[in-house]
């Protein structure tokens, strides 16, 4: 039975990293689609400035750019970690004995679960301290403390992944 539940809550948080993931994919369709937006009004302002008109690019665009690209990256981390897309020296690391290996991936994934609790800990401050200041972005007037949600919930994830895959790599070898 608590193999069975094992399976079962590991395949439901695995489709909800590719969920999540897919989500990253549709944002960066809507950065597309706003930049295209965006270089669409400055060809018409060349054309418009021949016949002494103006047409002036999105407003806000960079800083729906640059909140926006933040969170959709940091979406893909738990997927690529999950079917462990991150660089590893495949080259090498295949010369060696497959106990060296197995030791080298527990040490990997130590190091990399450090990485992700730290980044996540100043993450965490960073939100805080933005919405406790009331920081906005600088044309939109966005709360800029919001888009650390998605971020923040994206190295969580990466970060049970990675401690998933700690707990089995002995399965893996």
């Amino acid at each position: 039975m608590g193999y069975r539940y094992d399976k079962i809550m590991q395949n439901v948080f695995q489709q909800f990293i590719v969920k999540w993931a897919l989500l990253g994919g549709i944002i960066l369709i809507i950065i597309m689609g706003v930049t295209s937006l965006n270089v669409l009004g400055f060809a018409l302002d060349r054309v418009a400035r021949l016949l002494g008109q103006h047409i002036s690019g999105l407003s806000g665009y960079e800083d729906f750019v640059r909140l926006s690209i933040a969170c959709a990256i940091s979406m893909f981390l738990p997927y690529c970690q999950l079917h462990k897309g991150h660089i590893v020296i495949d080259i090498c690391h295949a010369l060696f004995h497959p106990k060296f290996r197995q030791y080298t991936d527990v040490i990997y994934t130590i190091l990399l679960t450090i990485f992700v609790v730290f980044l996540s800990y100043w993450m965490v401050i960073g939100m805080i301290e933005n919405s406790h200041d009331n920081a906005l972005s600088p044309i939109l007037g966005w709360q800029i403390w919001l888009f650390y949600i998605p971020v923040i919930v994206s190295l969580w994830l990466w970060g049970f992944t990675i401690l998933h895959q700690l707990f089995t790599i002995h399965k893996d070898s």
